[in-house]
């Protein structure tokens, strides 16, 4: 856990460093590498036996998971709007 924080400080610090230049290349290599630790992370899944046996009871209380995170989060950033949209136009 902590060589993943000092990671992610090392990150900090070099954006800071850095923050002056120009860096676009760097959020399309982000968005590659998460659609290749995506398509990694499913390879994972599907190579697991157990996994893909158990795959109905999982698929379904894996799909409630994620609608009840994406339903909440969508609320909540929704609501963030409106206070955030409510305070901009009350100035």
């Amino acid at each position: 856990m902590f060589i993943v924080i000092a990671c992610m400080l090392a990150g900090m610090a070099t954006g800071y460093m850095l923050r002056r230049r120009k860096l676009g290349y760097v959020h399309r290599t982000i968005l590659t590498l998460i659609w290749v630790l995506l398509f990694l992370l499913g390879l994972e899944v599907g190579s697991n036996e157990t996994v893909v046996s158990q795959f109905a009871k999982l698929g379904f209380e894996a799909f409630l998971l994620a609608f009840g995170g994406t339903l909440g989060s969508v609320l909540l950033a929704w609501m963030l709007w409106l206070v955030v949209r409510k305070k901009s136009l009350s100035r």
